[in-house]
């Protein structure tokens, strides 16, 4: 009621200026439509509509104030919609393109690839050019058949393969109570998943950890397969080091430590059962007898913690 009373308050010059039948058929139209909005919640309206009200918006700056089946928010997104479809059939793929290649051109790179599996591209392109056949060699490229390399074996059978001469390195940390950092080294013999060697520091280097691979393996008792992360300790002179006592490395994948399996789960055991339970205050501290860390890593059989 309110509203209505607001409408002929507005219409009010229109009827006092000449424009009684305008003003009429406004006030009119204007309750039809708030019947209309009162028992549909959502009208339906064509793409005729749309562009009505999209292009009544550009010429007259008070479009909003009579509109009443939608909010201006919807007439805007309309025209960002317009926009959108507009740019995208002007930036779409054209309709031309490269002319299909003849069938017989088809076969006939087949075959000649499957005859020579030695030509690539290049040469089968040379013999092309001698038979008067105009192709391009990056057509002839995209024609000959994929090769498929040779399957290397998987990850999971080049562990079980080797496991009597694979050692796994690996390093992790412990946090101090003085807020200092130590290096933990721990190298995992795969055959009956024994520790073969542990070491701390709280500065590791290439050289450092190059001197725990000779401390770890002393005479004759080198492995074959060395499996390591791609940390940068592992500098030239690690590599060097190992090199030198004709152990060939094995590198994981970049962020891949299920690679790693063995090491990995060696380490999360010690997390999990001795440092989850003590702080350590330093250096001297996680190497005492009476901590339970010393006895898990010292050598031996560990095939609880890594199963």
């Amino acid at each position: 009621m309110i509203t209505l009373l607001l409408r002929l308050l507005r219409l009010l010059p229109f009827l006092l200026g000449g424009h009684r039948q305008i003003a009429l058929e406004n006030l009119a139209l204007h309750h039809q439509l708030a019947v209309y909005k009162r028992t549909v919640s959502r009208p339906r309206l064509r793409r005729t509509d749309r562009l009505f009200w999209v292009g009544l918006a550009r010429i007259w700056a008070e479009w909003r104030k009579p509109l009443v089946i939608v909010t201006p928010a919807t007439v805007l997104r309309w025209q960002r919609h317009r926009f959108r479809e507009y740019w995208t059939r002007l930036s779409g793929r054209p309709t031309g393109g490269r002319p299909p290649v003849n069938a017989e051109i088809k076969a006939l790179v087949t075959r000649m690839a499957a005859a020579n599996p030695l030509w690539g591209a290049p040469r089968i392109h040379g013999e092309f050019l001698k038979l008067g056949l105009d192709v391009a060699e990056r057509t002839i490229s995209r024609l000959m058949p994929k090769r498929r390399p040779q399957p290397s074996q998987a990850w999971r059978t080049f562990l079980a393969n080797h496991v009597p001469d694979l050692v796994s390195l690996d390093f992790f940390t412990v946090p101090t109570a003085r807020l200092r950092v130590l290096f933990v080294l721990v190298v995992l013999a795969h055959h009956r998943r024994r520790v073969v060697h542990f070491n701390v520091t709280e500065h590791p280097t290439a050289l450092w950890t190059a001197h725990q691979i000779v401390d770890a393996f002393p005479d004759d008792s080198t492995p074959r397969y060395l499996l390591r992360d791609r940390d940068q300790v592992y500098g030239q002179q690690f590599r060097h080091r190992v090199k030198g006592m004709r152990i060939e490395e094995v590198l994981t994948a970049p962020r891949s430590p299920w690679q790693n399996p063995f090491a990995e789960r060696l380490i999360g055991s010690v997390r999990r059962e001795c440092l989850d339970h003590v702080v350590v205050l330093g250096e001297r501290h996680l190497r005492r007898r009476p901590d339970r860390v010393p006895r898990v890593l010292s050598p031996g059989p560990h095939a609880s913690l890594a199963r």
